[in-house]
């Protein structure tokens, strides 16, 4: 599965635990978030300043990490 920013928050942390590492890395508490059911990974970045692609790339990377 390959991350985008249209992608629901509680999509990305159910099915891809291991990205929970670039959310601490922010200091994201999105996990437990009540947001988490209908924020995007854009909205995400957005709303935290971070650069959404930057951001989407290290999800990404963390998942293919995961499976080497």
């Amino acid at each position: 599965m390959k991350i985008t920013e249209d992608m629901k928050l509680k999509d990305v942390i159910t099915h891809n635990i291991q990205v929970a590492k670039v959310f601490k890395k922010y200091n994201l508490d999105c996990i437990g978030c009540k947001g988490a059911d209908e924020d995007t990974i854009r909205m995400v970045a957005v709303n935290n300043g971070l650069d959404v692609h930057q951001f989407i790339k290290e999800l990404n990377d963390a998942i293919k990490e995961a499976k080497n």
